[in-house]
């Protein structure tokens, strides 16, 4: 398996146009997975908001979160939100090469995914494609930030053990891989988190299923029926 970065120019808040952005991406092979950050694809649907005295920075978070929770650390105050079946801080709203904007998570991002799906197998004349969208989140008791999914299209995200053995002939009762996330961390990686303009890769020989569905919803978890769901419980809706 092997991964490539594409270095674009600067994408520009509050609104630019990912088609052209696409277009850095030379000759796609069948079977190649395209991983896309979210903040492009934010920044593409116009998702962004001038960060001036009047926005309610706080009132923005709970209003993008599907659940949040407050906490306080060394009397700094932080939102635990829960945004697109993910844990993470704030919503996902990034201020970081955002160019005096709050740049928010997009909408309908496996839609949005399917639609560039469909343009790059046209346009580079193949079949068997996968997409991922990718955000930074952090994790408890880890330092520092590591790149998850947020959507995809174009592949079955799982590969699944249940009922197969292990090296000793015991059957796996839960075990599944979860492949758009190990591929987004690795991916998260290489784009790097500063200025290294490099928001696309393109992975080449993963041994995925390709398939023309939606699939992304078999990768989530219902919050109540999470193994976690003690500690998730004291999220609250907006």
């Amino acid at each position: 398996m092997r991964f490539f970065k594409v270095k674009t120019r600067a994408f520009l808040p509050p609104k630019d146009d990912i088609y052209d952005l696409l277009s850095g991406i030379t000759k796609l092979r069948n079977g190649d997975i395209v991983v896309i950050t979210s903040k492009v694809l934010a920044i593409h649907q116009g998702r962004c908001v001038k960060i001036e005295p009047k926005i309610d920075k706080l009132k923005l978070i709970k209003r993008e979160a599907d659940y949040y929770a407050l906490t306080r650390i060394k009397q700094q105050k932080f939102v635990l939100t829960i945004k697109n079946h993910a844990l993470g801080m704030s919503a996902g709203i990034d201020e970081s090469n955002a160019n005096g904007y709050y740049v928010l998570l997009p909408n309908n991002v496996n839609q949005l995914l399917r639609e560039i799906w469909s343009f790059l197998r046209r346009k580079h004349k193949i079949k068997n494609l996968g997409v991922i969208a990718t955000d930074s989140h952090t994790f408890p008791m880890r330092r520092g930030t590591i790149g998850l999914a947020i959507g995809l299209f174009g592949f079955e995200p799982l590969k699944d053990y249940r009922k197969s053995k292990d090296i000793f002939g015991r059957k796996f009762k839960y075990t599944q891989t979860d492949i758009p996330d190990a591929l987004a961390a690795m991916s998260v990686f290489l784009m790097g988190e500063g200025s290294e303009r490099t928001p696309i890769i393109v992975i080449r020989g993963a041994a995925v299923k390709f398939t023309e569905k939606q699939t992304y919803r078999k990768l989530v978890m219902p919050l109540k029926g999470d193994i976690y769901y003690p500690l998730l419980k004291i999220f609250k809706t907006r």
